[in-house]
């Protein structure tokens, strides 16, 4: 076997061919004097030695040219021995041209096919490059929305355009399921703002929350429908409701039963989580979302309709309810003529942006089978060798389709965004809008975190741990290439302001997603809270009904008693977290409940179904949101089971667990993917460039971190490159 020394050692091809000529000339030249000897001894004259008569007759005879059959027998046998030669070294040609591996040979015949190994490893490089084409071209897409006036407008923006990527239109995606993107999946989260009330998969996922508190802005919020899910992040401590204890958080939880048992889609979570609520605000904010979702699911359509919807006053004010606009008494507004135009503004965004939507949405379609095929190999099905590798050859299929889809969009996108001409200046002034918010958010959410710390268990804090050291290093990073393409623009350096915002741009979309996900907990666990009492009331009547024989199936009496004995040692130690002096996890208590209680079969009551989805969603919400500023070391086997988490959260309570099971899971993988590529570039002095490498942002393909990532396939998405800037 050739030694890597000597296999990596660049081959001399001309050396060997003149030794090969030399050798070639040399057997010539000795093969022509072989066949000359005879010749040269024709002429030579000898004496004669006197003999026989039969002597002289004998050796007369064997020719009569004065030459004998001996004379040939030399040159005869170096002819022999250099056709051997020739063709040995003929077959020692043909075979090492066989089974050279040097790059540029071009094999002679048909190619192998490729072993099960090579075609698992391009699936996974497949499945990997196409999730983050798509994560990036998402994040990218909200950019350009909010550019063209959708989210206009300093904090209320960054509500909008999170409100506008996750208001359901991922539900009308060809092909069904969420895709693998989480709670952001099935839609265009903007910056990643997808806050704490979606059911984790993008479908309806802006619906279950960014309630108020007072009964002005519930009836406000009954004519302005669409701003309700794209109120801003710093009003998603909403729940004020969800702190109370006791009567109120059992009735509300009691109320969400009946919706449950009907449907639990999750753009219905907002009528449960508001019908146990007293008076107008329950009815208005129930009233709002029922007509919002019976007007028509398309996002794309939604705006105008709520334009058109309501005469008079409240039309006027949902149209004109502007994010930037400062509230009065929890109503937004503006006078009708910028109502008015406001609404076409947002329609011709719309139309704008609809093709590189449609194709985004096909890329996730491609995506979402891509990893459901992925997923069905893991657990060996099919079975037969041939039909795995036309699953693996599928598998690649989906993917290359999917970014087929984007590359076909991003020349169109670069084209309508301009930012290596006019429009680069409307560009910078978003994404420095929401770097400045940003900046003052980041600061809040370090005081949440530090308050969160206090009043839980470790364990409940543990996912947004470091969330706010590596927000401040994206915004660090955002605030060099920012200030990078304001020289840009001075200089009217058209390549060099395109890349250095994108790269801005892409920092500041992952800052934000670091901090909602630690404002997004501390409301999570406020809601986990005030539910665990209303969960062990809703847990001990399921074990009343066990005990009485209720279960939907048919157990031993000594299975039975097992699973008896293990829910009351569950909820008895619940209940000492709760009247303790130490602090505790409200989702871990939550979580114990609920799976303690479901191996009773009896068939949950809805606080019990609240409980598992809210546990379900924050497990998902989490895991998104890692592998999102982790994409760059994150594998295929952790986004694989983040997809199919989304589907499983997609498809009611009753998989509720498998969702939390597999995001849970999804998110262990992720971290193990991190340890192990450790940090990017760790000897460089750029700011913020190990972290922007780690996230994705830059493709570190230059010793500077590479072009950054944008808009389109695995074609187009390295198109800009970046320099750091000095």
């Amino acid at each position: 076997m050739t030694s890597s020394l000597f296999r990596g050692r660049p081959r001399r091809a001309k050396a060997h061919i003149r030794v090969r000529v030399t050798h070639a000339v040399l057997g010539a030249l000795v093969g022509a004097g072989w066949l000359m000897l005879p010749l040269m001894t024709v002429a030579t004259r000898r004496p004669v030695p006197a003999t026989s008569p039969g002597t002289l007759a004998d050796a007369a005879a064997p020719g009569q040219g004065g030459t004998s059959a001996a004379d040939y027998v030399l040159p005869l046998i170096a002819v022999a021995a250099a056709a051997v030669l020739a063709a040995y070294g003929y077959l020692r040609r043909v075979r090492r041209t066989r089974t050279r591996t040097t790059p540029g040979t071009t094999l002679p015949g048909r190619p192998a096919p490729p072993t099960i190994a090579d075609a698992e490893r391009q699936a996974r490089i497949a499945l990997v490059l196409a999730d983050d084409c798509v994560r990036t071209s998402r994040e990218e897409l909200g950019f350009v929305r909010e550019r063209f006036g959708v989210g206009k407008g300093g904090a209320g923006s960054r509500g909008e355009a999170g409100g506008w990527a996750r208001q359901g239109w991922g539900e009308k995606a060809e092909a069904g399921p969420p895709t693998a993107d989480g709670t952001r999946t099935g839609a265009i989260p903007a910056t990643g703002t997808a806050t704490d009330t979606g059911a984790g998969s993008g479908t309806g996922a802006a619906h279950g929350g960014f309630e108020t508190e007072a009964g002005a802005r519930a009836a406000a919020r009954a004519g302005t429908a669409w701003f309700e899910a794209e109120t801003d992040a710093d009003k998603r401590t909403r729940r004020k409701t969800e702190a109370e204890a006791g009567a109120q958080a059992a009735a509300r939880a009691g109320a969400a039963e009946a919706p449950f048992e009907t449907g639990t889609d999750a753009d219905r979570r907002t009528q449960q989580e508001t019908e146990a609520e007293p008076g107008a605000q329950a009815q208005a904010r129930a009233g709002a979302a029922e007509a919002r979702f019976e007007a028509e699911t398309d996002a794309d359509r939604r705006t105008r309709q709520e334009g058109e919807a309501e005469p008079g006053a409240q039309a006027a004010a949902r149209a004109g309810a502007v994010p930037g606009a400062e509230p009065v008494d929890g109503i937004v507004g503006h006078p009708p003529q910028e109502a008015q135009h406001r609404a076409t503004a947002e329609i011709e965004a719309e139309s704008a942006t609809a093709a590189f939507v449609h194709a985004l949405r096909g890329a996730e379609t491609e995506l979402v089978a891509a990893f459901a095929m992925w997923r069905r190999y893991e657990r060996g099905l099919p079975g037969e060798a041939g039909a795995r590798r036309q699953a693996l050859v599928g598998v690649v299929g989906r993917c290359a389709e999917a970014g087929r889809r984007l590359d076909a969009q991003a020349a169109a996108l670069d084209q309508v965004r301009g930012l290596e001409g006019p429009g680069a200046g409307a560009a910078l002034d978003v994404a420095e809008g929401r770097f400045r918010a940003l900046a003052a958010r980041t600061v809040a959410a370090h005081a949440t975190l530090t308050a969160l710390r206090e009043r839980y268990a470790p364990s409940a804090t543990d996912p947004v741990t470091g969330s706010v050291e590596q927000a401040k290093d994206r915004l660090l990073f955002a605030t060099a290439h920012l200030n990078a393409t304001r020289r840009s623009i001075d200089a009217a350096d058209g390549d060099g302001t395109a890349r250095n915002l994108r790269a801005a741009e892409g920092a500041v979309a992952q800052a934000e997603i670091l901090v909602t996900g630690v404002e997004r907990l501390a409301a999570r666990l406020r809601e986990a809270a005030a539910l665990v009492p209303a969960a062990l009331t809703g847990a001990e009547a399921e074990l009343t009904a066990a005990r009485h024989g209720r279960s939907r199936t048919s157990l031993a009496t000594g299975e039975l008693n097992a699973r008896l004995a293990h829910a009351d040692g569950v909820l008895a130690a619940v209940r000492e977290e709760l009247t303790g002096s130490l602090p505790y996890d409200p989702l871990d208590a939550l979580r114990r409940i609920t799976r303690a209680v479901e191996r009773l079969d009896v068939g949950r009551s809805g606080v019990l179904d609240t409980a598992a989805l809210l546990v379900a969603r924050t497990s998902l919400d989490s895991a998104d949101d890692f592998v999102t500023v982790h994409r760059g070391a994150v594998g295929p086997e952790a986004r694989a089971l983040l997809s199919e988490a989304a589907r499983a959260s997609a498809t009611g309570t009753r998989t509720a667990f498998e969702a939390d099971t597999a995001a849970r899971e999804a998110r262990g993988l992720a971290e193990r993917d991190v340890r192990a590529h450790g940090t990017p570039y760790p000897d460089t002095t750029t700011i913020g460039l190990p972290g922007a490498v780690l996230g994705g942002i830059l493709l570190a393909e230059d010793p500077d971190g590479g072009p950054p990532a944008t808009f389109g396939g695995p074609a187009t998405r390295g198109r800009r490159h970046v320099r750091a800037p000095g």
